[in-house]
């Protein structure tokens, strides 16, 4: 359904269903950039890291495309209904299965052939050491096809699948230009200068806070000032689009959009 990919430059973004809101934010930032450079985005449509990175490329107006484990006129999950049909008008709803070919597990192993056939470059964002993720990774190196993966914290389940791609001789991926750099695309930087000024207090808020949630109450231990002033600073870092709230009292960095 749809359209095929063409001939320009495609990345798999793959990785953990169960993902964490770290891993959110780098496919959804990874996704959102590439698509603006002109990059395809090939995925399986399943929840989680797929969900994110795909989602993010068409909201971006970029081309994205979904290899499903089911005819393609079968939705699954269910819950991504909405992206179905963005994909269908962003790209394309792909399957070797039959129309009307209900979702079964002995197929999704087999598909993840085709997503790494059309990509040119493989990405991992988060994903256990055994997992369907890897599956394509297997796949993709059959394929001689480039495998990136982000690096990511020891003893992190969602990171082991990662750490052991790197240390197979995976590329390191942390930013975009990472990938396009792989891909041969030169974007020129167009990184502008934060002209927001912090006043002290707000500059320590906001150095205690990265890109793995952490609660209120940490960054209160951490910066020595006043639950209710980290409050009023966390909700003007909030309004200045600096950081955002993952989930209650959890906070996080905001990714820039310019691959840095």
């Amino acid at each position: 359904k749809g359209h095929l990919p063409d001939a320009a430059p495609s990345v798999a973004i793959i990785g953990a269903r169960a993902c964490s809101a770290y891993g959110r934010q780098i496919a959804e930032m990874f996704g959102r950039e590439l698509a603006r450079a002109g990059v395809q985005i090939v995925s399986g449509l399943a929840t989680g890291i797929d969900t994110f990175g795909q989602r993010a490329s068409a909201e971006a107006g970029g081309r994205t495309f979904a290899v499903l484990g089911s005819g393609v006129d079968v939705c699954y999950p269910r819950s991504n209904i909405g992206l179905y049909a963005d994909t269908m008008i962003h790209g394309g709803i792909l399957s070797e299965y039959p129309p009307g070919t209900k979702p079964s597990a002995g197929n999704f192993p087999v598909r993840n052939r085709i997503i790494s056939a059309l990509a040119d470059v493989v990405v991992v964002v988060e994903a256990r050491r055994r997992s369907g993720t890897l599956i394509t990774v297997d796949a993709a190196l059959e394929q001689n096809k480039d495998i990136m993966a982000v690096p990511g914290r020891v003893g992190d389940v969602l990171s082991e699948g990662c750490n052991y791609l790197l240390k197979q001789g995976a590329h390191v991926v942390t930013q975009t230009r990472d990938i396009l750099e792989i891909l041969g695309i030169n974007i020129i930087n167009k990184k502008e200068k934060n002209n927001i000024v912090l006043a002290s207090e707000e500059e320590k808020v906001y150095g205690s806070i990265c890109l793995i949630p952490k609660s209120i109450d940490i960054i209160i231990e951490e910066t020595h000032l006043t639950p209710l002033k980290v409050c009023e600073i966390l909700l003007n870092l909030e309004l200045k689009d600096m950081i955002e709230q993952v989930s209650h009292n959890y906070y996080v960095r905001k990714m820039c959009d310019n691959g840095d």
